[in-house]
């Protein structure tokens, strides 16, 4: 028997939708979360706690701990997931921004586009729905989009938690709607599992177009990685069908694109963008693999509906955000205008459903990392496209 608790939301669904509770479920509309749930594959420890000063005042944390690893999933971001841990060891950054921070302090209609700025702090943020991007201006100079969307900033409207007791598994589940009169209509379903005896965290996100007539939509996984993983010395293992710098300077610095330096005060972002090679299911994965080997990070994805890469690479002073971007995306972060020109927008009818699925690796031994970089190499070519300038189509001048 499944236990469900949903949190907010669930008991009103939209008119004329199902309930997204499961069927066969005991439910306890209390809205109270146990502490602590025992199953076959052991106990998992639960806890809800609120911001309540500074930015982060109001901000929702809810705190999933299994035998082996945890995460904190933030409802009121988005549904993004601040941090997580895998025995000792902790997944995530040291941003400059001080959070979680409440959207309301993200001021995302700044003229200069790059207010998101002002709330990034996770471990791993989505960007979407209606564009990813940098920020994109009218002739006017007047700004349309803001960089990265509006997803991450609005919160979600129903929260439940699941625990299987008899498959050990713990899944959680909200939903975000990015909606406005006249122009869109769009909803974020997301679902994270993860067995309560694993490491490793699972997330499927339904992206619907609720509109009577046809939409458009974005999406990225902006995976966030600093030290003491990040460190000199530090590796991308991915399996690369083609690399492409995004700027001039990423590509004087294309042959060293999957090495990582310590951190260096002043310097400026490099961004790679690729494809990898799938597997006969259509998944693929991709590896930071720490400088001495006993940890690393691991992310996994369909690219079905996730076909490109992007490696973000700011190896700046460790005050002004030491960190490196892992992102598996439906195009790449252009302004909404060039990426529909250049056919890489998802197109939703009316009422249809997107479903993205990806997995992150929290990798806590050398062993677990030798074991993931294997299947990554499996996958590998023996000579990728690996372009020396950017590329007219991929990327924006």
């Amino acid at each position: 028997m499944t236990q469900v608790f949903p949190l907010y939301g669930l008991s009103t669904p939209p008119l004329g939708q199902p309930s997204s509770l499961p069927t066969a479920a005991a439910a306890d509309p209390s809205g109270e979360l146990p502490e602590e749930i025992e199953t076959v594959r052991g106990r998992v420890q639960l806890r809800r706690q609120r911001g309540d000063a500074g930015v982060s005042a109001g901000v929702e944390h809810l705190h999933v701990g299994g035998e082996r690893a945890g995460f904190t999933l933030l409802p009121t971001r988005g549904m993004g997931i601040w941090k997580a841990w895998a025995g000792e060891r902790s997944f995530g950054w040291n941003s400059p921004v001080q959070g979680p921070v409440h959207p309301a302090w993200v001021p995302l209609s700044e003229p200069s586009g790059l207010g998101w700025l002002s709330g990034f702090d996770e471990l791993l943020v989505r960007c979407g729905l209606e564009s990813n991007g940098a920020p994109q201006f009218g002739s006017g100079g007047q700004l349309e989009y803001p960089l990265h969307g509006r997803i991450a900033n609005l919160p979600a409207e129903s929260l439940s938690v699941a625990v299987d007791a008899e498959a050990g598994t713990v899944e959680v589940r909200g939903t975000v709607r990015e909606s406005r009169l006249f122009f869109t209509n769009l909803s974020l379903e997301s679902t994270i599992r993860m067995a309560i005896d694993g490491e490793t965290i699972e997330i499927e996100d339904r992206v619907t177009n609720h509109s009577d007539s046809p939409a458009t939509a974005q999406l990225l996984y902006h995976i966030n990685l600093g030290a003491p993983l990040l460190s000199e010395g530090a590796t991308l293992v991915a399996p690369a069908v083609e690399v492409v710098p995004k700027t001039d300077q990423a590509a004087a610095a294309i042959d060293s694109y999957p090495r990582y330096q310590g951190p260096q005060v002043g310097f400026a972002e490099e961004v790679y963008l690729m494809r990898l090679v799938a597997d006969h299911s259509g998944w693929t994965r991709a590896l930071l693999r720490g400088a001495d080997g006993t940890a690393g990070f691991g992310v996994s994805f369909d690219t079905s509906t996730l076909p490109y890469f992007i490696q973000w690479k700011n190896t700046a002073g460790l005050a002004d955000g030491y960190v490196t971007g892992l992102e598996p995306a439906t195009g790449f972060p252009n302004t909404r205008r060039f990426e529909e020109a250049n056919g890489r927008i998802v197109s939703l009818e009316a009422g249809e459903t997107q479903t993205h699925r990806l997995r992150l690796h929290l990798l806590s031994s050398a062993e677990q990392v030798e074991a993931f970089e294997a299947e990554v190499r499996k996958l590998a070519l023996a000579d990728p496209k690996i372009d020396r300038r950017p590329r007219d189509g991929w990327c924006e001048g």
